[in-house]
């Protein structure tokens, strides 16, 4: 039996331009500590390779630090390691690769493919038949020879390529990096070990994405995942084990109130989340004064616990109780603006944005004067 483990998509050097400068660290920090886990992977569940399938590294430009960083997190596995180019990290003519090469960073037992060439290794006995990009975009299926490349009778045949698979997009795309359905079957090959897609799928029997290892986005693909193939000898079934690999949680969350319930169940879902999440939540609907602070206090107070969480709550429209208003003790003028933003929260314009700003500031002054003077 060969056991191999089938990664991809690691996007070292990725940027976070998005997040605070700390979060956007320590998401960066999380890829490199992931390639050490995956080696850790390797070693324990005694796999005969590892194939990384494209997109090791996010961009060409990456630090010469960050390329020997990335080939130093492999010690963890003395076994061979094989892997190509994806559309990020493509094997042009200077490359990262041609950098890594110079910079004698790539360790021994790590074969990087350059060419379309099999690779046969002896232990484990297998033909491995690469697709490295070799350039970032391509509109032609770079696997289609695979069919035509002789290899040992009695070896299996994995193949191992970077793409998108034609037929599983939504209608109309124009796919780049095309890879066409049914070509396990078509190369007779055991496995294809596809990288591109950042979720971890199936697409047939004998073809899988790994997805990338550590989840980079809020799409809730099933990302943040290895896969153990196990493969009992040529012609067999592969026997395919997601596991899970990634450090970070990332949720996106939509959160409508229309009840005091909703608050409370928003509040307890915030109170759930703890370091290994990153957040994006939307808050719409409407809530009191009392909801609008107890919901201000738990973001604030998850803010702190997680590693982000980015709070949009502009849909949500203050709707003060008229308990509320008598509490504030705003007669008179102030009772005049506060009814006047009530009335401009109405709709989806800046100006409505403003209003629900205004008023959530001008009622937490006034909450916290009467507090004081109660004092």
């Amino acid at each position: 039996m060969i056991k191999l483990l089938h990664t991809a998509d690691w996007q070292i050097g990725k940027l976070f331009g998005q997040f605070e400068a700390d979060d956007a660290s320590a998401l960066a920090e999380a890829r490199i500590a992931t390639v050490e886990d995956l080696a850790r992977l390797a070693t324990e569940e005694q796999v005969d390779l590892v194939l990384v399938a494209g997109d090791v590294f996010d961009a060409q430009g990456v630090a010469d630090k960050t390329v020997r960083r990335l080939f130093n997190a492999l010690a963890g596995y003395r076994g061979p390691w094989v892997m190509i180019p994806g559309n990020h990290d493509a094997g042009l003519a200077e490359s990262v690769w041609t950098r890594a090469a110079r910079l004698q960073a790539i360790p021994a037992n790590v074969t990087v493919c350059l060419s379309p060439a099999p690779v046969q290794l002896a232990n484990p006995p297998l033909a491995i038949l690469p697709a490295p990009l070799t350039q970032r975009i391509t509109y032609t299926d770079l696997t289609e020879g695979f069919a035509a490349l002789e290899t040992p009778a009695g070896l299996p045949r994995i193949g191992l390529a970077h793409g998108s698979v034609q037929g599983l997009l939504a209608d109309g795309i124009d796919s780049t990096n095309p890879v066409a359905a049914g070509r396990a079957a078509q190369a007779r090959l055991d496995y294809l070990a596809l990288g591109d897609w950042h979720g971890t799928r199936q697409v047939d029997e004998r073809c899988w994405y790994a997805g990338t290892p550590e989840t980079d986005n809020f799409k809730g693909n099933d990302s943040g995942n290895a896969l153990l193939v196990e493969l009992d000898g040529p012609g067999a079934l592969p026997r395919v084990t997601p596991v899970a690999t990634g450090r970070y949680r990332w949720h996106d969350r939509t959160s409508e109130l229309l009840v005091g319930s909703d608050t409370d169940r928003l509040v307890e879902e915030l109170a759930g989340f703890g370091p290994r999440d990153v957040i994006q939540l939307s808050v719409t609907g409407h809530t009191d004064l009392a909801g609008h602070r107890r919901i201000q206090h738990a973001i604030g107070a998850t803010g702190g616990r997680v590693r982000s969480l980015a709070a949009d709550l502009s849909a949500l429209r203050l709707a003060p109780t008229d308990e509320d208003i008598a509490a504030l003790q705003a007669d008179g003028y102030l009772g005049a603006v506060i009814d006047e933003l009530r009335q401009g929260q109405e709709g989806n314009d800046a100006a409505a944005g403003v209003a629900r700003d205004a008023l959530a500031l001008l009622a937490g002054l006034l909450d916290e004067l009467r507090g004081s003077e109660a004092r």
